[in-house]
């Protein structure tokens, strides 16, 4: 080419367009699905603990009634809104760990002043997430540690598929060999036919008990909140920071695992906002799940990660009706067989514990902690009153941090 001649023009290659959510679009029945899992996981086992930490404070059927009402509402709202505003599947729990912190803490104080320390609990959790303190924190950990939290998560679900071998082995293998025929032939809908082929197992060999309560509308019962030192300090404490701890950090952590950016100040601030709303009614808090959250964030919700908000939007509404019809429902999830759930929870959990135990050990220079970490997860322990995602956190950061400087 002479000097005097021009260079052809270059062909503008065109800006590939950027992705527009429609609900219409993306919905789609594995998405639907996940919700439905997320619930029956929530009310089959967690709900029990409720129940016990109800009992020790020898709250009446209308006050337990309306706990239940206040925590469903709370959980069905959040995971609406916040996975419609920011098309993320955002999973929002009551924290199964406080619930089993009131069981010997609850009947020690009056109600009305327990409700009070519940008021204070999202108080401070509000005050955590509009300062943005607890999600510097978050971000500041190693990808591969918060990877191998989330799967000391999940081990125990994963186990939990082989556990239930000796109670039902028709109904687990049956429904794991669907869970793999289907993810060979028809991926999407691996779950679903695990599922179905789970309950019609059942309901062949070890029964299908779906029994229905009674009570219709549940009746919310309001509560004056009363405030004293002693409940600030034995509940309202505490509960912050397991909810902080053992519930907003795990949940986050799934979030980042996923590979999704949440905005940690708009999640923990209105799960703290709406747990301030709901105390008088009964709610100890709601807050971030993460084994939940798993199930609506995993390929098995939908392959496109930006289609999975549908899953979060499907547990709210699912939430809402648990919550408006508790007598029913909570009935249902509560009757169905726990070798099915702990089957269906499991097969819906593998593709997540696949890809978290990838990458925890994905950066050699991570890996010692994310190894610490996920043993400490994985084993359960509970120290002070705080679960074993905490303390795995914890315990693989100082590892990290011990033999880093070592390098």
């Amino acid at each position: 080419m002479t000097d005097h001649q021009t260079a052809p023009p270059v062909e503008a290659v065109p800006d590939t367009p950027p992705y527009r959510p429609s609900i219409r679009r993306d919905v789609s029945v594995p998405a639907l699905l996940a919700g439905v899992i997320c619930i029956a996981v929530g009310f089959s086992g967690p709900l029990v603990v409720v129940l016990a930490a109800a009992a020790a404070g020898h709250l009446d059927a209308a006050h337990t009634s309306s706990w239940i009402w206040a925590v469903s509402m709370g959980c069905g709202v959040t995971c609406f809104a916040l996975s419609w505003r920011t098309r993320t599947p955002v999973i929002v729990a009551w924290s199964t760990p406080g619930a089993a912190l009131l069981v010997t803490s609850l009947g020690a104080y009056p109600y009305r002043e327990a409700v009070g320390a519940f008021l204070l609990c999202g108080v401070a959790v509000t005050v955590f997430g509009v300062t943005g303190l607890f999600g510097r924190l978050i971000r500041a950990i190693p990808a591969g540690i918060v990877n191998a939290m989330l799967a000391g998560i999940l081990f125990s679900f994963g186990v939990g598929i082989f556990s239930a071998l000796h109670s039902a082995p028709v109904l687990v293998l049956g429904s794991f060999a669907a869970f793999l025929a289907a993810k060979r032939l028809l991926p999407r809908y691996a779950v679903p036919l695990a599922l179905l082929t789970g309950a019609v197992l059942a309901a062949a060999t070890i029964g299908l008990p779906l029994h229905l309560g009674g009570g219709g509308l549940v009746h919310p019962v309001l509560t004056t909140p009363a405030f004293s030192w002693p409940a600030t300090v034995g509940l309202a404490l505490p509960l912050t920071l397991v909810a902080l701890a053992s519930q907003n950090a795990p949940g986050l952590g799934v979030l980042r695992a996923s590979g999704y950016q949440p905005d940690d100040r708009l999640l923990v601030t209105a799960t703290g906002a709406v747990s301030v709303l709901l105390a008088p009614f009964g709610s100890p808090g709601v807050n971030l799940a993460a084994i939940t959250a798993a199930i609506c964030t995993s390929p098995e919700s939908h392959p496109d990660p930006r289609r999975r908000y549908i899953a979060g939007m499907s547990t709210g509404v699912l939430y809402l009706v648990v919550g408006t019809f508790g007598g029913v429902l909570v009935s249902l999830f509560t009757g169905l067989p726990p070798a099915l759930i702990a089957v269906i929870a499991g097969v819906a959990l593998l593709a997540a514990l696949q890809s978290s135990l990838a990458a925890a050990v994905a950066d050699e220079s991570d890996r010692d902690g994310a190894v610490v970490t996920f043993l400490a997860t994985a084993s359960g322990m509970t120290l002070l009153g705080i679960g074993s995602a905490f303390w795995g956190l914890l315990l693989g950061l100082a590892t990290h941090f011990v033999l880093g400087r070592r390098r």
